[in-house]
């Protein structure tokens, strides 16, 4: 239900922080992305083409990020909003369904789907502020479309211009994730001001968080797909229930001790949380597909050696994952349980031998590393969880 009448379009600090139906089918369309994404790297050959997919994934990563910043400044039931959240969604099909051919012919369709998903929502709010005559938020709006112009510009010349696309399209991305990281710094305008980004609900943690179990949900989408078109040998179940062991693991380190580090981080830095929470849960996700593509292959081929690129997909995917939940506390607490942590790093020093077992055992052995991980004793009362929670109000 849309509430389109209503003038208060920025979010109201007081207001519900329960995501709408239509973020969640947002949710959703961009996890299919991923899905796609996953599957795509795990046809990969060479590591260049792993390096092109990854860039891939950073593009569809920060468009549901920022969409998702959007609608946690402004209200998701107005129906402007609600219009970004329906192009970001058309943008997102856009790219999943170029994905696979985005090294030749569709690299255009991708640059368009994406650099058009962002300079549509710059063009509604600036539309929508003006005629409510908002300023602040006006100013907000004005700073993000003017470096997604920036960054838009490359991404069309990159997907035009041949053998030098992916560097200029890294060029592009660097753009948009630096200048999100300075805070959008625009002439005549300076930068979004901090006092915005101190206006975190527990909305915002609630988006991320579903995100990633939605991502999650990854990991055994894609194998179950596989054992479902295969037969139904030992093996391969005994893969698919690695799969989904390391599933729940995953999901247990990103939610532990949930309500922690945000209740001391908004003390300390009022609104770190907001600016760091893309960047680390951009190493999750990472974590996540390649975890996800490893059982890709695990699934369809359970025995014989694991070759050296499966080796660093079924070791990597995880220990990345486990060093972006790191990272978000450390940014936030300054604190790392390195003794947990570092239960992590076992398969890596098995990595002499693994590439002469077969694939589900070495998957076997990620799965107690995790265990080891989950179950090590704990310090207590430091440990946190990657995720975000409401600001508390002032006076």
């Amino acid at each position: 239900m849309t509430t389109g009448g209503t003038p208060a379009l920025v979010r109201r600090l007081d207001g519900s922080s329960r995501a709408t139906l239509l973020e969640l089918l947002f949710d959703v369309v961009f996890v299919a992305a991923l899905a796609q994404t996953s599957k795509l790297l795990a046809d990969q050959e060479s590591w260049a083409r792993g390096a092109t997919v990854a860039l891939m994934l950073v593009a569809i990563w920060w468009t549901w990020s920022v969409t998702t910043t959007t609608t946690e400044f402004y209200d998701p039931q107005q129906r402007p909003i609600q219009a970004i959240l329906m192009v970001a969604m058309v943008g997102s099909v856009g790219m999943a369904a170029s994905l696979p051919m985005v090294n030749g012919a569709q690299s255009l369709a991708f640059a368009l789907a994406y650099v058009g998903t962002h300079v549509v929502r710059g063009i509604v709010l600036l539309s929508a502020l003006y005629r409510q005559q908002h300023p602040s938020a006006m100013a907000r709006a004005t700073r993000f479309l003017f470096w997604f112009l920036v960054s838009g510009v490359l991404w069309i010349v990159g997907a035009l211009a041949g053998t030098a696309q992916w560097w200029i399209w890294t060029t592009a991305i660097a753009i948009d994730l630096l200048s999100a990281a300075a805070r959008y710094p625009t002439p005549r305008l300076g930068r979004v001001p901090l006092d915005q980004y101190n206006r975190t609900t527990a909305h915002l943690g609630e988006r991320y968080q579903q995100f990633v179990i939605l991502a999650l949900g990854d990991i055994i989408l894609v194998p179950t797909l596989e054992v479902s078109r295969s037969d139904f040998d030992r093996l391969r179940i005994a893969a698919l229930l690695c799969a989904f062991a390391i599933m729940l693991l995953l999901w247990q380190i990103y939610v532990y001790r949930a309500g922690e580090l945000l209740e001391s981080a908004a003390s300390a830095v009022p609104g770190r949380s907001t600016r760091v929470a893309p960047y680390s849960h951009l190493v999750l996700l990472i974590g996540v597909l390649v975890t996800a593509a490893s059982f890709d292959l695990v699934v369809d081929r359970p025995t014989g050696t694991t070759p050296v690129r499966w080796l660093v997909l079924i070791i990597g995917g995880p220990l990345v994952f486990v060093l972006g939940r790191a990272l978000f506390a450390y940014l936030l607490s300054a604190y790392v349980p390195w003794g947990r942590v570092a239960s992590q790093l076992i398969p890596l020093l098995l990595l002499p031998w693994a590439g002469g077992w077969p694939p589900v055992l070495v998957t076997a052995i990620v799965a107690l590393a995790l265990a080891v991980h989950v179950l090590a004793p704990h310090s207590g009362s430091r440990e946190t969880k990657a995720g975000l929670g409401p600001r508390r109000p002032t006076g």
